[in-house]
């Protein structure tokens, strides 16, 4: 199985701005139940696309300097990042193909 990154606010720039690929990161904490519904989908779509997507996780209790600098104020937030840059904001739990569609990636 494909690995989601573990995100922090120490890692979170390096390892975006390092991506080869487009990255997805889930913004989540874990008292957040539509945060534990997504969950799973967020490792399928890193399992059914890895190579072409990054994905990765962020705990915003523990670093909550990355998720001010994006403005999270609802969980979960699914940001699509290219380049280093945030590309797509998607709030809250979703099905797998609305992220895939989403972020185009079907």
């Amino acid at each position: 199985m494909v690995e989601v990154k573990t995100l922090t606010d120490e890692s979170f720039d390096k390892e975006i701005g390092d991506a080869a690929t487009p990255m997805i990161v889930d913004f989540w904490a874990p008292w957040c139940g539509p945060c534990r519904m997504v969950h799973p989908v967020i490792e399928e779509i890193a399992a059914d696309h890895d190579g072409k997507v990054v994905v990765g996780k962020l705990n915003v209790d523990e670093n909550p300097a990355t998720a001010s600098k994006f403005g999270i104020m609802s969980i979960p937030t699914i940001i699509l990042f290219k380049g280093g840059e945030a590309v797509k904001k998607v709030i809250g739990a979703r099905s797998k193909a609305d992220f895939e569609r989403e972020f185009e990636l079907a």
